[in-house]
């Protein structure tokens, strides 16, 4: 799994995400390489319909109805949105919410990718059985230093962790990739895919450093 989050950077506004996920989808296409984009939370409606999955930045535990401002799982399920990040270190939540927004996806057979801050919560969440634990270091995440050569071990770890769940929870690692060969030797740590944000968004080419990201993927 390659995840690719704009979160709200300037570079991917308006329009912009339209060309951005067609992107995406040729070079998923082209390498049956996984790719899902978090898009900024306002523009998910007009990339919704892509072939290729379209995740919530956010989604909260909260219901349909008079709920102004709230990010409904059941209304994104219906505007064919694929899944949702869960407690990303700059949107953290607390540990009742992950759980219930966990469950609520799992219903809802949506994709929940729980983002942790270190081994103990990918220890910790794994046993939820989310589809995917990302981890980044948040001192790391938007650095240019990657996780994957800052700190190996924390993958290591964390893989060890995410295995011993014994459920089907995949690890993704996060935070300052921003080349293949840091891509490349996540997996080899023991990751089954990444989550990364300015190192694809800021880029000037966004062709060439998404397929420089899918070669090192396959």
């Amino acid at each position: 799994m390659f995840i690719i989050n704009c979160k709200n950077y300037e570079e991917i506004s308006g329009n912009k995400i339209l060309e951005f996920v067609k992107i995406a989808e040729k070079i998923s296409k082209k390498y049956k390489i996984k790719i899902a984009i978090a898009p900024p939370q306002h523009l998910i409606g007009l990339v919704a319909n892509s072939s290729i999955p379209i995740l919530a930045q956010h989604v909260d535990d909260s219901k349909i109805g008079s709920t102004t401002g709230f990010m409904i799982p059941e209304l994104l399920k219906i505007s064919k949105v694929s899944g949702s990040l869960i407690n990303h270190s700059e949107h953290r939540i607390s540990s009742d919410e992950i759980s219930k927004l966990v469950l609520k996806l799992h219903e809802l057979k949506m994709i929940s990718v729980v983002c942790v801050k270190d081994v103990a919560e990918a220890k910790k969440y794994s046993k939820l059985n989310p589809d995917y634990i990302a981890i980044e270091p948040p001192e790391l995440i938007g650095s240019g230093k990657a996780v994957s050569n800052e700190k190996p071990d924390v993958i290591i770890k964390a893989a060890d962790a995410v295995k011993s769940a014994k459920n089907t929870t995949k690890l993704l690692c996060g935070a300052g990739i921003v080349s293949g060969q840091d891509v490349s030797k996540a997996l080899e740590l023991g990751s089954k895919g990444i989550l990364v944000a300015s190192g694809i968004i800021k880029a000037k080419n966004w062709t060439k450093i998404i397929e420089e990201f899918s070669k090192a993927m396959i």
